[in-house]
């Protein structure tokens, strides 16, 4: 465990360095990945981590993400670390993934947000999330208004087919029409040859890979990387005028 909080803490410290606007702690190390929920162990190693990383974050907020898609697990570990977000792959609908197939807990992670009196915590959501596929074809459109609508997210996150591919333009763009002013993410493969092209569809990008020593995932994160980023998403502008964020 030790080796596992200094490896979490030097790389937030590298994207703050690199001027991040927000962390999300994840157990990205953990695969083969449980479908649904993770065992104790990895509860309480992700709660002794998030805790380290918020207080080292300063204010600045971190988000949990639970693999596979336990955001129970993830609900709690914000709720008792002071995280401010949760990311869940899967909260509207069912995925065939690599994992088997996974389904929606939305009704008792929304109960459980408010059983623990964390309503402040945001549930950030994927729609047709990455190394998955629906049970049946659904417009990214109407996946995002269930999302929203129904099951109760704050956000949604748009994701190319894999770890470090990127989105659609045309998903991005019908996704942003379909929120209705919600945030709008991109969950994978924004870098600095597309985030002129995608960010000004985008409230925010979550990014890890290219940023990476070398751009290789298993590396630590690069702060001239993360910083080489922050600069072209700077030169990009969102259609309300502001600039795009990067976690």
């Amino acid at each position: 465990m030790a080796a596992v909080e200094r490896w979490a803490l030097e790389d937030a410290a590298a994207y703050i360095d690199g001027g991040a606007d927000a962390l999300v702690v994840e157990n990205f190390g953990d695969g083969p990945f449980f479908a649904g929920a993770v065992p104790p162990q990895t509860v309480a190693a992700m709660a002794v981590v998030a805790r380290a990383v918020v207080q080292q974050a300063h204010g600045l907020p971190v988000g949990i993400n639970v693999l596979r898609n336990d955001g129970a697990a993830a609900l709690a570990v914000a709720a008792a670390s002071g995280a401010a977000f949760v990311r869940v792959n899967v909260l509207s609908s069912a995925m065939v993934t690599d994992q088997g197939v996974i389904e929606s807990k939305a009704a008792e992670l929304m109960r459980l947000r408010r059983l623990l009196d964390a309503q402040r915590v945001l549930v950030l959501a994927d729609v047709l999330v990455k190394h998955a596929y629906p049970l049946a074809p659904q417009p990214i459109a109407e996946a995002v208004e269930d999302t929203l609508q129904r099951a109760g997210a704050d956000g949604v996150i748009v994701s190319g087919v894999a770890t470090g591919a990127a989105p659609a333009l045309a998903d991005l763009q019908q996704a942003r029409r379909s929120a209705q002013g919600a945030p709008v993410l991109i969950g994978s493969g924004c870098d600095g040859t597309n985030a002129a092209r995608l960010a000004p569809h985008a409230d925010g990008v979550i990014v890890a890979s290219s940023l990476k020593r070398d751009g290789l995932l298993a590396n630590p994160v690069d702060p001239v990387r993360v910083r080489q980023l922050r600069q072209a998403l700077e030169q990009c502008q969102t259609p309300s005028e502001s600039n795009p964020s990067l976690q």
